[in-house]
């Protein structure tokens, strides 16, 4: 079997979208081939038509489907992405999976993520070490169904970030160097605030004093992006913006409630990853899709308010608004 030159030559183009900005796709594709480099480049060329057996392979290595390439003209859309293997293990994979993809979009001279929040982003999360652990053990426990915490109660104690704490780190690092805007309302904040009282209601947090503390880590937490839209720059929780420091933009849009679109921008290549089974997302990078979804965001954020960097005003009630919600789910905890 053997493809069209026209349709080996948008077959390479994507698979270079793929792989790092510092990386030769001529290089990559002798390696996982293991031809010679003039062999190589005639393929890519069109010269030379790729067999059955090197699709395969190419497609094996860098996660490419051929379906979007035999479908150009159909009104479908492909995505790519992982669901939930119900294993133990699963979470790591989830966790290296993330910080991959963040890898690849910072290998790019010209990167930029955006989110339209429906929730807090997760790497707002990670800035917490005690409120990292909650969610990790949140996500595990009711969402991956670890049976290993079937019967477990969360608590402070039990420090379930430790496990996770390098590859937290490094994801962080990476997701600071990632130019980023957001688009948030007040509704950003209402999942994790319900995850953290349905436990305290049910009985799954061990003590009244955790449920406050995780209630306060959240409050640091706003301070901190609050202290980050102030400056327009990602910084590491409790520092200032370092000369790594990538650009941070929020916009408040007080109509739209986001679905937690997630779109990134690598070189001249657009991925969109829409979200699915609560922390899994799949992506496309069909680029009809992607002007189209782009130009959505585009319009959102026209229609938003910039409140970093400028609109002190507008940033500060923001902010106030949201630890008011934090502070009326502290008031009803007995301790």
């Amino acid at each position: 079997m053997t493809i069209s030159s026209s349709i080996q030559a948008q077959f390479f183009l994507n698979l270079k979208s793929t792989i790092p900005s510092y990386s030769s796709l001529v290089d990559e594709v002798a390696e996982t081939l293991n031809l010679s480099m003039d062999s190589a480049y005639r393929r890519i060329r069109g010269e030379k038509l790729l067999d059955f057996e090197e699709l395969r392979t190419l497609c094996h290595k860098y996660n490419i489907s051929l379906d979007r390439f035999f479908s150009m003209d159909s009104n479908s859309i492909l995505f790519q992405g992982k669901t939930n293997s119900y294993r133990e293990d699963s979470f790591m994979q989830w966790m290296e999976d993330v910080q991959s993809q963040l890898n690849l979009v910072n290998s790019f001279s010209h990167k930029h993520v955006y989110f339209l929040v429906k929730d807090m982003p997760p790497f707002h999360h990670y800035y917490h070490p005690a409120l990292a652990g909650f969610k990790f053990f949140f996500w595990m426990k009711s969402i991956l169904l670890f049976e290993s915490l079937k019967h477990s109660k969360f608590s402070i104690e039990d420090n379930h970030f430790e496990k996770y704490r390098e590859i937290t780190l490094r994801t962080i690092k990476v997701y600071n160097r990632v130019p980023t805007s957001e688009i948030w309302n007040e509704e950003g904040l209402n999942t994790t605030l319900r995850q953290i009282e349905v436990y305290h209601e049910m009985g799954l947090i061990k003590q009244a004093k955790d449920t406050i503390f995780l209630y306060n880590c959240v409050l640091e937490v706003i301070d901190h992006l609050e202290k980050m839209a102030e400056t327009g720059k990602k910084s590491i929780f409790g520092h200032a913006p370092t000369e790594d420091s990538a650009e941070y933009k929020m916009y408040l849009n007080e109509i739209v409630l986001g679905d937690n679109t997630f779109m990134a921008e690598l070189g001249e290549t657009k991925i969109t990853y829409l979200n699915h089974s609560v922390m899994y997302f799949i992506g496309s990078t069909d680029k009809n899709f992607n002007e189209s979804m782009f130009k959505n965001l585009e319009n959102l954020m026209k229609r938003s308010s910039l409140i970093s960097g400028t609109g002190e005003k507008e940033r500060k009630q923001f902010f106030n608004k949201l630890r008011k919600k934090v502070e009326s789910k502290l008031c009803l905890v007995e301790v």
